[in-house]
């Protein structure tokens, strides 16, 4: 797949009425606005997919806690409304979300426990061979709702199978946090779209008493997604599309590095050990003018410190050398054991999730902090309703996958958990180490998870014939 196609976005608004009114069985046509009528009804429709689940049945689902009160809500309404539509139970088991892989991992490895998982990044692609087909729920969705995002493929389907392992449930993405005013004082109308322009609105931003604030530390979320974004948007990358050849010890991961320091300049003290929560408390404190986050921000000032929330807005993370939007976000699947004994039943719930009557009103609860992976819901109120969520309507479109340009897998899972990028550019800002040999050691320590292949022996010259000697 062509890499252009990773970074589409945009949308227009469509409202909720009208995307009701096409029904469930022409939800795809939702896209197509504008289209004439004849041209709508021949749009081919996805064959319903019809699964019983099985009598009595009882779903166990790990997933992870929420970060905003109303996406639990509505899960456990919808879960509910299943419940009494089928007959079955599911019990669904909230977790710390930086802990859904080491349990998901031990169910993996003893074949028992939870039957369905809410998993992250590269999660599925740990343990392939232990999960359910689900190309024929991706494919249905896919052709229902407008279309998965392309990084979606990437994430839902193996490479070795080319089958669908997981659904893509979507993530809670980053953006830009900024203070509007503050922005201005430093003689910007606009945020910047450009990373030249941003090191320099940082700059200016400090130079005004309003520092900077980015997560420097072992952050799973905000420090992952901002270096790798930076390190990406400069056209560096740990590994080639081959998966086993490192590049991290190059001329545009030197680049980066050199850039960091600009904007290490611009921020506050202690972004060395930052973990998630610490950037939303120093910007909801009034210390820093702008970080990388979701939309919580937003909404814990709407709640607790109205003036902040009338005073800020959200911005795409800007553009790098590399030329293109290069961002990662947190990513969110879904995927069934086969250790499952209820199957018919798991894969009708995951479908009735997806659904727009239960996944729309979820996405519409939760104010925009989950962007949704299917394009069709891209199209729902909440995007538009209010212009400060809109800029996390494109996340998914605008970014790249765990372990790029390499596939997703345990090596990507291993470099990433063990915070190789985010050390890295700390090792520069922070430690005083030089872009090169900060570079080399971190190629040093992905190489212990990414195997070089061995070189393929050369093929034995054919021995020319021996002439036959003359009598």
């Amino acid at each position: 797949m062509e890499e252009k196609k990773f970074l589409e976005g945009g949308g227009e608004g469509i409202s909720r009425r009208d995307f009701i009114k096409t029904g469930l069985a022409g939800a795809a046509a939702v896209g197509l606005a504008g289209m004439p009528l004849d041209a709508l009804a021949q749009k081919a429709k996805p064959e319903a997919l019809e699964f019983k689940p099985e009598k009595g049945a009882v779903l166990r689902v790990l997933r992870w806690s929420v970060f905003v009160k109303s996406d639990q809500e509505f899960w456990d309404k919808n879960t509910k409304k299943w419940e009494e539509a089928t007959g079955c139970k599911v019990i669904t088991e909230y977790i710390s979300w930086e802990d859904v892989r080491s349990k998901a991992a031990m169910t993996a490895s003893v074949g028992a426990g939870h039957d369905i998982v809410l998993g992250w990044h590269d999660d599925p692609h740990l343990y392939p061979d232990k999960l359910v087909d689900v190309t024929d729920l991706a494919t249905y969705l896919d052709k229902k709702y407008g279309g998965w995002e392309p990084v979606c493929l990437k994430y839902g389907i193996h490479p070795r199978t080319n089958r669908w392992i997981c659904l893509p449930v979507g993530a809670p993405s980053m953006c830009m946090n900024y203070r509007i005013s503050w922005m201005k004082e430093a003689g910007y109308e606009k945020f910047p779209d450009k990373i030249p322009e941003f090191i320099k609105l940082s700059k200016a931003l400090k130079a005004k008493g309003r520092p900077t604030g980015h997560a420097m530390g072992k952050a799973v979320g905000d420090g992952n997604n901002t270096w790798h974004w930076w390190l990406w948007s400069f056209g560096g990358k740990v590994v080639e599309s081959d998966g086993a050849t490192l590049c991290l010890n190059k001329q545009e991961t030197w680049d980066a590095l050199e850039a960091s320091k600009e904007l290490y300049d611009t921020m506050i003290p202690g972004v060395a050990s930052w973990l998630d929560p610490h950037n939303n408390k120093a910007f909801l404190a009034g210390e820093i003018s702008l970080t990388g986050n979701g939309i919580s921000i937003y909404y814990a000032a709407k709640e607790k410190f109205p003036d902040i929330a009338a005073d800020m807005d959200h911005a795409n993370m800007p553009v790098g050398p590399f030329g293109k939007p290069a961002e990662l976000h947190l990513f969110n699947e879904a995927f069934i054991f086969r250790h499952c004994r209820v199957q018919q039943a798991a894969k009708h719930y995951l479908l009735y999730m997806f659904e727009e009557p239960q996944y729309g009103p979820w996405i519409e609860a939760m104010r925009g902090y989950v962007t949704p992976s299917l394009k069709d819901y891209k199209k729902l109120p909440v995007w538009t309703a209010d212009p400060k969520h809109t800029p996390f309507r494109d996340t998914i479109g605008r970014m790249l996958w765990t372990g790029y340009a390499g596939p997703v897998g345990t090596p990507s899972a291993a470099t990433m958990a063990e915070y190789v990028i985010v050390d890295m550019f700390n090792d520069v800002c922070v430690g005083g180490k030089s872009p090169k040999a900060a570079a080399a050691a971190a190629q040093d320590r992905a190489a212990r998870y990414y195997k070089p292949r061995a070189p393929k022996a050369p093929a034995k010259a054919k021995e020319e014939p021996k002439p036959k000697e003359k009598k």
